[in-house]
């Protein structure tokens, strides 16, 4: 990791769960990072934590449904730190619905953030990271990207997921065939116990009996993983 020390992370979805472990990790890490998500007291909590472990942390609070907001996540970082060398797209959304049953607003919610946010974020990096000859970029996916629960109850989260595969394949290409120096992937974990459940099924209680029926992963684990790649 010592590459990367002093240098620029945006992690997106950072006001809990795999975000928040893995903003830590890039601070311990000697990165400078930079937080976002809906939730301004919890960014500004985080950003406390990365200060007390000597890390130079950056809140811009934002809701990734809005284009505009995506926008001024970027301009305030290069307005800061002149850019970002490493993003952490990990900002997403699910909701526990039948397909059929699932309304036109929670279909749109899905797609605009974990589909269109992504990629726009991913847009926004590459130019920064072409500028400086140097980038990584990591999609946080899910293994219902790779195959379909059954149920259908997570159908269009996991229809969302499979598009984060085919474009991070897409990117991949198209930086390869310019030579480019960025390097792109993506992780596709299993259940890990973080707030997700409890918004996919709007029940905390019901969230709580899914992680104790299942052996989950923790935040800290998918941050251990974006350590590895980005060393």
């Amino acid at each position: 990791m010592a590459k990367w020390k002093n240098e620029v992370a945006l992690v997106t979805g950072a006001s809990s769960g795999i975000g928040w472990a893995v903003a830590l990790a890039l601070g311990r890490a000697g990165m400078r990072v930079a937080v976002t998500g809906r939730r301004k007291e919890r960014l500004d909590e985080l950003v406390d934590l990365l200060n007390e472990s000597e890390a130079e942390g950056l809140a811009v609070p934002a809701d990734f449904s809005r284009e505009e907001d995506i926008a001024k996540v970027f301009e305030q970082i290069r307005s800061k730190w002149g850019g970002i060398r490493v993003l952490i797209n990990n900002a997403g959304l699910g909701y526990q619905e039948e397909l059929t049953r699932t309304s036109s607003k929670s279909l749109r919610e899905m797609v605009e953030v974990n589909v269109l946010a992504l990629t726009l974020c991913m847009q926004e990096a590459v130019k920064d990271m072409e500028t400086a000859g140097l980038g990584q970029i990591i999609n946080i996916s899910s293994v219902v990207g790779h195959r379909v629960p059954r149920g259908g109850q997570l159908a269009m989260y996991s229809a969302t997921k499979h598009a984060v595969k085919a474009l991070t394949e897409a990117m991949w290409g198209e930086l390869a065939a310019k030579g480019s120096p960025i390097k792109i992937g993506a992780i596709s974990p299993g259940m890990v116990e973080t707030e997700f459940h409890a918004k996919a099924f709007d029940d905390a209680a019901k969230a709580k009996q899914r992680y104790a029926e299942t052996k989950a992963l923790h935040a800290d684990d998918i941050a251990d993983v974006v350590c590895f790649l980005l060393s």
